[in-house]
């Protein structure tokens, strides 16, 4: 447990020790004594601070893969215009997920809400771990960060694809398997992309500009009634529901507020819904890691109506939950090893997918 709070550190020692099997080996106030730590002790998780003085979170992380110790960690986070885009890195660098810091409440309520959070992904940890079949992290290291956004090349209209629109479902673990496909989509991709990734409102925009960043593609966080074009990946905003309509010549994203589904808002399934309400059976679905089985009801629909879904492979998921459901479930046309799902999108977008 890394934390430069005493007083969290306190806190976080009472909450995991209310959880059943959860036994803490070590804590560290600072980045430098935590690398030390976990390379000594190698414990199972670490709960890690995003924000300390000195060495941060994602440098303790970048610190542990050079000296080749990968514990499934769990970013602590608080909702700030600096813990945002920390985190989306750790995230995308290789952290199994993260909890928010609550501000400003009572502390027994926030003592609540700690153990709440961190049970449900104390619990996703251990079904990673007690599966073979699935890792920490993807077994591709991830590429460097660009320092400076790449150019968005034009594209190719007249490129032909039985495919509209291409929609991407990930959870926990999805921010760094975003970052294995995105970047990797073909330049001259003539449909638009649209991508649910379960994430508070404040990290959409710092995931969305990083991927961005790194894309020969326009990454985009969508608004509501933003026109829809060629080229593009527009990711839904957390807390919102994202899906798609035709308003006259043009089509436009929509943001609401209707019940969350299975617990998610944005989901999943509500976006390949109305996917295929408006597109019928030419959307291309992919299913990446993720707790729960969101995308069960829209990969079911889509089917129905004709379209195809692509799911990742249970090596590499940080969880084999989505994928899992819409594989157990006879809905997947094809199950995809992460560093492959770029191409294989490709390939079933441009009609190149024999074998």
């Amino acid at each position: 447990m890394v934390d430069d709070s005493a007083l969290y550190r306190q806190m976080l020692l009472t909450v995991l020790g209310r959880i059943a099997g959860v036994e803490v080996v070590g804590t560290a106030a600072d980045g430098n004594a935590a690398v030390d730590l976990i390379e000594r002790v190698k414990p199972d998780v670490v709960t890690l601070d995003v924000q300390m003085p000195g060495r941060d979170g994602i440098e303790v992380l970048r610190a542990l893969k050079q000296r080749g110790v990968s514990p499934r960690s769990i970013m602590v986070s608080s909702l700030t215009a600096q813990g945002a885009p920390t985190t989306v890195a750790a995230l995308m660098e290789g952290a199994f997920d993260f909890i928010l810091k609550p501000a400003g409440v009572d502390l027994h309520v926030t003592r609540d809400t700690i153990q709440s959070e961190l049970t449900e992904k104390l619990v996703a940890v251990r079904e990673s771990m007690a599966s073979p079949q699935t890792s920490a992290a993807p077994s591709r290291p991830a590429a460097p960060l660009p320092e400076r956004p790449l150019p968005k090349r034009p594209l190719r209209p007249t490129t032909a694809t039985r495919f509209d629109a291409v929609v991407i479902g990930t959870s926990t673990g999805g921010p760094q398997a975003l970052r294995a496909v995105i970047p990797l989509l073909p330049a001259d991709v003539s449909v638009p992309v649209f991508v649910v990734q379960h994430i508070p409102a404040q990290y959409t925009a710092s995931l969305a500009e990083r991927l961005d960043g790194m894309s020969p593609l326009r990454v985009l966080e969508a608004a509501d009634g933003m026109l829809v074009g060629p080229g593009q990946v527009f990711i839904a905003p957390g807390g919102k529901h994202l899906g798609v309509e035709q308003r006259g010549e043009q089509v436009v994203c929509v943001l609401d507020d209707s019940p969350r589904r299975r617990g998610c808002r944005p989901s999943v399934d509500h976006l390949l819904e109305s996917a295929a309400r408006l597109y019928g059976g030419r959307v291309l679905a992919a299913v990446l890691t993720g707790m729960g089985c969101d995308g069960l009801d829209g990969c079911r629909e889509l089917k129905q109506r004709g379209g195809t879904v692509l799911a990742q492979a249970a090596a590499g998921c940080v969880v084999y939950g989505m994928p899992k459901a819409v594989n157990d479930a006879g809905l997947v046309d094809e199950t995809v090893p992460l560093e492959q799902m770029a191409s294989r999108l490709s390939a079933w977008l441009y009609g190149t997918n024999a074998g």
